[in-house]
C-alpha cells in the first residue's frame, strides 16, 4: 500500500468547508483503496496571521517542504485588509510558491456537459472546451525589483513594480507547456506582449529557440496577451495549452475559467522541480460573504486534490476515478448554489461532498 504524506491548509473563508469535503474523499480512498495518508494539517493565510502573527511560519514551511503534496483551500478576506503590506494572507501564498521555487501554475478550462448551459457564452461555442494554462509563477512583474512607492514631492507620488524574466525563467515553463501539450492536443499558444515590451521580446525568442531544440512534434504558435483575451471570447476551442507569463497568466487564467460558467468547478496546481512537493488549491477565492453558510461548491478543491493524485502521488488511476464521479454527479442535477439550474436540486457543501461519496460507492460496487 502506497503512503503519502500530506499538508492540508485550509486557510480563510470558506477554506475550511471545501477542505472537510476532501477529507471524506481522502477517508474513502482510505477505505476502498490500496493507498493511506499521512495527513498534517496547519494555518495559512489570515488564519495564520491569527494564530502566529504572520501569514505563513517556517515551520509550516519546512513542513510542506517534507511533504508529498500540499492541499490548500484558499486565503485572504476584508478581516485582514488593514494589516501591514508586507504581511497580508496573500503573502503568505506568494511566500510559499516561491521558497519552494513552484514556477509552473497549471489552470484547466473544461467545460463539464452538464454545465454547458451555465457558461454566458453560446453553448455551441464553449461545449467541449478543454484548455490548460500554464502560467510562470515565480518570476515577472510580481517578484521583480525594484519595487515600491516613492514621493516625488508637492503632492506627487509614484507606484513602480519592474517586469523582468530570464532565459532560465522562460525556458523551464516552456519544457512544461511542451511537454504536458505532447500528452494532449500537441498544440502549444505562446502569449506575451512582444510588440511593446522587452521582456515579451526575450519570451518569444526564447520558445521559440526551445521549440527548435526538441519539441518540433509540438505544434507553436505566437499571440499577443490583448489578442488571446479576445480569442478566449471569440473561439476558446482553438486553443490547446496556452503558456504565458505570471501577470498575463493571472488574468488569462480568470478569463478562461469563467468560460466554464463556475469559479467554483476549477481547480490548479503549481509543480517546481521534480522531487518537490505540488501545491494543489482551488481557484476561487475565500468569499467570505458565504463562508459558514454551507454554500460554498467543493468540488473545485477535490478536484484539485484529483490533480495531487495525477501530478505528485502518481496514480492517475485514482485522479480519473474521482474526475468520472464529479462528472456523474453534476449530470444527476445535483448542484450547489453557484451552479444551480433550472430543474435542479440545490444543495449545501457537505451534501455535495456525500453524493459524490455516494456515487464512488455506487460505481465500487458496479465494479465488485
Amino acid at each position: 500500500m502506497g503512503s503519502h504524506n500530506i499538508v492540508m491548509l485550509a486557510g480563510d473563508g470558506i477554506g475550511p468547508e471545501v477542505m472537510s469535503e476532501v477529507k471524506k474523499v481522502i477517508s474513502w480512498l482510505e477505505s476502498n483503496g490500496d493507498i493511506s495518508f499521512t495527513i498534517h494539517e496547519d494555518h495559512l493565510g489570515g488564519s495564520a496571521i491569527d494564530a502566529y502573527g504572520v501569514p505563513l511560519t517556517d515551520e509550516t514551511l519546512e513542513q510542506c517542504r517534507a511533504s508529498d503534496a500540499i492541499i490548500m483551500g484558499s486565503v485572504g478576506g476584508p478581516k485582514w485588509d488593514n494589516v501591514d503590506y508586507n504581511i497580508r494572507p496573500e503573502a503568505g501564498l506568494l511566500k510559499l510558491r516561491k521558497e519552494l521555487d513552484l514556477f509552473a501554475n497549471l489552470r484547466p478550462a473544461l467545460v463539464f456537459d452538464a454545465l454547458v448551459d451555465a457558461s454566458s457564452l453560446k453553448p455551441e461555442i464553449v461545449k467541449g472546451l478543454d484548455i490548460l494554462i500554464v502560467r510562470e509563477l515565480t518570476g515577472g512583474v510580481y517578484f521583480g525589483e525594484p519595487r515600491g512607492i516613492e514621493d516625488l514631492g508637492n503632492g506627487e507620488r509614484r507606484g513602480f513594480n519592474t517586469q523582468t524574466y530570464t532565459t532560465s525563467e522562460i525556458r523551464r515553463i516552456g519544457v512544461a507547456a511542451f511537454e504536458l501539450a505532447r500528452k494532449r492536443g500537441g498544440r502549444v499558444t505562446s502569449c506575451e506582449k512582444a510588440n511593446v515590451m522587452e521582456s515579451g521580446k526575450l519570451w518569444r525568442e526564447e520558445m521559440t529557440k526551445l521549440h527548435g531544440e526538441g519539441f518540433d512534434d509540438v505544434e507553436l504558435s505566437h499571440m499577443y496577451a490583448d489578442n488571446c483575451a479576445m480569442q478566449l471570447l471569440r473561439n476558446p476551442k482553438q486553443f490547446d495549452v496556452i503558456v504565458t507569463d505570471n501577470l498575463f497568466g493571472d488574468i488569462l487564467s480568470d478569463e478562461a475559467a469563467m468560460l466554464t460558467g463556475s469559479l467554483g468547478m476549477l481547480p490548479s496546481a503549481s509543480l517546481g522541480a521534480p522531487g518537490v512537493p505540488g501545491l494543489y488549491e482551488p481557484v476561487h477565492g475565500s468569499a467570505p460573504d458565504i463562508a459558514g453558510q454551507g454554500k460554498a461548491n467543493p468540488l473545485a478543491t477535490i478536484l484539485s486534490f484529483a490533480m495531487a493524485l495525477r501530478y505528485s502521488l502518481d496514480r492517475g488511476d485514482l485522479a480519473d476515478r474521482i474526475e468520472t464521479a464529479v462528472q456523474d454527479v453534476l449530470s444527476s442535477g445535483t448542484r450547489t448554489a453557484d451552479i444551480m439550474a433550472e430543474g435542479c436540486k440545490e444543495i449545501s457543501t457537505s451534501a455535495m461532498g456525500d453524493a459524490l461519496i455516494a456515487v464512488l460507492d455506487s460505481k465500487l460496487a458496479e465494479a465488485a
